[in-house]
C-alpha cells in the first residue's frame, strides 16, 4: 500500500491529534529501522503508520478490528500481521515473527514513554533527552502509567537487544523523525 493511501486510511478512523503523532512518530521510527537494515522502508513506515487503526474508534476490539479494515482497504496479509502483531499479549495472540513485527511491538509501547518524557523536558524534543533520563522515567511507574514496561522489556528480549539497547536506538530513531512528524502535524493544523 501506498503512503499516500495508508495515510487517508488512517485519517478515515482516527481524528485525534494524540493518535495521529503516535502514528506518525512509529512511522518514522519504523523507517529509519527500516534504512539501517536494508530493508523496505515503504513496507516498514506503512506498518508502523497504520498499527493503531482501529484503536480510536473500536478501542475494546483493538487488533481485532484492524484486518478487517485493512483488507476492505486492499492492504497486503503482511501488512495485516505486522499490524496484528503489535498487540500479541495484550489484545491480539498473533505473535510477532519477522524483525519487522518484533521493532513494531517493541516500538509502540517505548514511543509513547519516549515522547511523554519529552513533554516534561523544557525543549519538548527528544533531540536533548539521554538514555539516563529515560530510564529514570521508565523506572517511575506513576510516570506514563498506561505505557507497559512488561511489554516495552519484552520488546527488547524480542529483538534481542538489553533494555539500555532499545531505548538508545529507538531515542535514536525518534531524534532522526522529529522534525518530519511535527512538520506533518503542522499541516493538519496541530
Amino acid at each position: 500500500m501506498e503512503r499516500s493511501k495508508a495515510w487517508e486510511l488512517l485519517r478515515q478512523y482516527n481524528k485525534e491529534p494524540f493518535h495521529l503523532r503516535h502514528a506518525l512518530t512509529v512511522e518514522a521510527v519504523m523507517r529509519y529501522f527500516a534504512a539501517q537494515r536494508g530493508e523496505d522502508v515503504d513496507f516498514w513506515g506503512v506498518a508502523g503508520l497504520l498499527h493503531d487503526i482501529d484503536f480510536e474508534m473500536w478501542p475494546e476490539e483493538h487488533c481485532r478490528k484492524a484486518p478487517e479494515l485493512l483488507r476492505a482497504a486492499g492492504a497486503d496479509e503482511a501488512t495485516i500481521h505486522a499490524v496484528c502483531s503489535h498487540g500479541w499479549g495484550a489484545c491480539s495472540d498473533v505473535e510477532p515473527a519477522h524483525e519487522m513485527e518484533k521493532l513494531l511491538f517493541a516500538a509502540d509501547e517505548l514511543t509513547g514513554l519516549i515522547w511523554s518524557a519529552s513533554l516534561m523536558r523544557p525543549s519538548k524534543s527528544v533531540q536533548d533527552m539521554e538514555l539516563k533520563s529515560l530510564k529514570k522515567k521508565f523506572k517511575d511507574k506513576k510516570f506514563a502509567a498506561g505505557c507497559s514496561r512488561d511489554i516495552i522489556t519484552k520488546g527488547a528480549a524480542l529483538c534481542g537487544l538489553t533494555l539500555d539497547e532499545l531505548m538508545e536506538q529507538m531515542l535514536d530513531a525518534m531524534r532522526a523523525g522529529e522534525d518530519a512528524v511535527n512538520a506533518q502535524m503542522a499541516q493538519i493544523g496541530e
